[in-house]
């Protein structure tokens, strides 16, 4: 079962968020807190959604009892300038490895294609990481088309404040804009 995340779901969010970055050998940059995923998904302005996947409530899997969460995926609207309408950009997607091959990734993914076709968006994206065989043989299975002639780029840590330090110019200081979004 597919459901919206709810504020109770935050601890077990944020577990599988350090799960896959364990998974994707980074855990040690998996720095977000119980309170800002909280804030972020559940706010005065949310930034982020999240469904989660429930083990099927007939079935006990392996290790989990029926009704567990056993997946996530964590979302945001995005905007294309292109086709005027918003999208949807999938920060992560994670099923728990023993509930893998049980269809709870198929189906948050089908649950976010669902939410783009009733909202009109017309882009649903991600990333993956180019050694995940697995889950990139799963997207094409799915229809999904990697864009080839794309390259994500990153500003974060020291050039990103290097970059930001230019636009708070003491010399002018109608240089910068506070954007309140």
């Amino acid at each position: 079962m597919i459901r919206p995340a709810t504020p109770a779901d935050v601890p077990v969010v944020h577990a599988m968020i350090r799960e896959l970055a364990e998974y994707e050998r980074a855990l040690e940059e998996a720095k977000a807190t119980e309170e800002q995923l909280r804030e972020a998904l559940f706010g005065a302005r949310p930034a982020a959604f999240a469904l989660i996947a429930e083990s099927d409530e007939t079935v006990v899997e392996d290790g989990i009892a029926a009704g567990d969460p056993v997946g996530f995926a964590l979302w945001f609207r995005n905007f294309s300038t292109w086709t005027g309408t918003h999208g949807i950009y999938l920060e992560d997607l994670y099923v728990r490895p023993r509930a893998r091959g049980g269809g709870h990734g198929k189906a948050l993914l089908a649950a976010l294609a669902r939410i783009c076709v009733d909202r009109g968006y017309q882009r649903f994206e991600w990333s993956v990481l180019d050694w995940n065989a697995p889950s990139i043989g799963f997207y094409k299975s799915l229809g999904a088309e990697p864009m080839s002639e794309w390259t994500v780029q990153r500003l974060s840590g020291e050039p990103l404040h290097t970059l930001a330090a230019l636009a708070q110019s003491d010399e002018n200081p109608n240089q910068a804009t506070a954007l309140s979004i």
